[in-house]
C-alpha cells in the first residue's frame, strides 16, 4: 500500500507543476484520498464479500473527495486524478498504469445486464476535463481523450478522440487531411467558433472542408461562365455575381 502511495505522490510531481511537497500532494490532493480509500479499504472489503461495508467506505471517499469509484473498479499504478471533483468510474471499469483523469470525467456503463459495462483504460492515457467514456470499450495504450468528449467506441493506442461523438483522430489522418485544408476556408479568414482547423474538433474540420468545398464549387462555376460568354452564350441567372461568403458574420453566427 505505501509503495502505490509514493509513486503516485512521485506520479503527481511529474505530471502537475504546482505540486510543491509531498506532504501538500498527501493531506491535500483529493485523487490521492480517493484512491487510498479505494486500495486500502473499498476495494479490498470488496474482494472478500464484504460488498455493504466496500459501498460504504467508497461512499464516505465520495464525502470527503467528490471523487466516486466503485469498490469493484480496477486501477493501476501511478494513477493521477487531477482535482477530481465530479469524476465517476463504474464497477467493472479497468485502468491502467500511468492514465490522467481530470474533473468530471466519467467511466460509465450503457447496459443494464450483468458483467463487463464499462471502459477498460491501457497505460498511459489521458482524459480530459469532463469527457465521458461509456461502455465496456477499450482505451489504447497512450491514447488521448479530449474535454467534454463523448467516447462510445474503442480508441486505438495512440490516438486522439475528441467531439460528440467522438471521432478518432490519427497522427496519419492529420497529415493527409491538413494539406487539402489549407485554404480556401482560411483564405476567407473563417475560423469555425474562432478556432483554428489544427484544433482537431470534428465539427470544426467539418466545417472548413464544406467551406472549402462551397469556395472551389465557385471557382469552377465562374470559370464555367466566363468561358460561355466568351462563346457568346447568355449564361442568364447562372453568370450573376453573388455576393461573397462573409467570414465575420459566419463566425458570429456560429458563436
Amino acid at each position: 500500500m505505501f509503495k502505490y502511495v509514493r509513486e503516485d505522490i512521485k506520479a503527481i510531481f511529474e505530471r502537475d507543476p504546482a505540486a510543491r511537497s509531498g506532504w501538500e500532494v498527501l493531506t491535500c490532493y483529493p485523487g490521492v484520498h480517493a484512491l487510498i480509500f479505494h486500495r486500502l479499504l473499498a476495494g479490498p472489503c470488496w474482494r472478500l464479500g464484504l460488498r455493504w461495508l466496500a459501498r460504504w467506505f467508497s461512499t464516505v471517499a465520495r464525502w470527503m473527495t467528490g471523487i466516486e469509484i466503485h469498490p469493484g473498479a480496477t486501477i493501476g499504478q501511478r494513477v493521477f486524478i487531477d482535482h477530481g471533483m465530479g469524476v465517476v468510474i463504474g464497477e467493472t471499469a479497468e485502468i491502467g498504469d500511468d492514465c490522467t483523469l481530470y474533473h468530471g470525467v466519467t467511466l460509465g456503463g450503457t447496459s443494464w445486464n450483468k458483467g463487463k459495462r464499462h471502459p477498460t483504460l491501457g497505460n498511459g492515457v489521458v482524459i480530459g476535463a469532463g469527457a465521458k467514456v461509456l461502455g465496456p470499450i477499450l482505451i489504447g495504450d497512450g491514447a488521448r481523450i479530449g474535454s467534454n468528449a463523448v467516447v462510445v467506441r474503442e480508441v486505438p493506442p495512440g490516438a486522439t478522440a475528441v467531439g460528440i461523438p467522438a471521432r478518432i483522430l490519427t497522427k496519419d489522418d492529420d497529415r493527409k487531411e491538413a494539406p487539402e485544408r489549407e485554404t480556401p476556408a482560411e483564405k476567407m479568414n473563417f475560423s469555425a467558433y474562432a478556432v483554428s482547423r489544427d484544433m482537431n474538433d470534428p465539427v470544426v474540420l467539418a466545417l472548413h472542408q464544406l467551406f472549402d468545398h462551397v469556395a472551389k464549387t465557385e471557382e469552377r462555376l465562374k470559370a464555367v461562365t466566363e468561358h460561355l460568354r466568351e462563346q457568346g452564350i447568355d449564361c442568364g441567372e447562372a453568370g450573376r455575381t453573388e455576393k461573397p461568403l462573409e467570414a465575420i458574420s459566419l463566425d458570429k453566427m456560429l458563436e
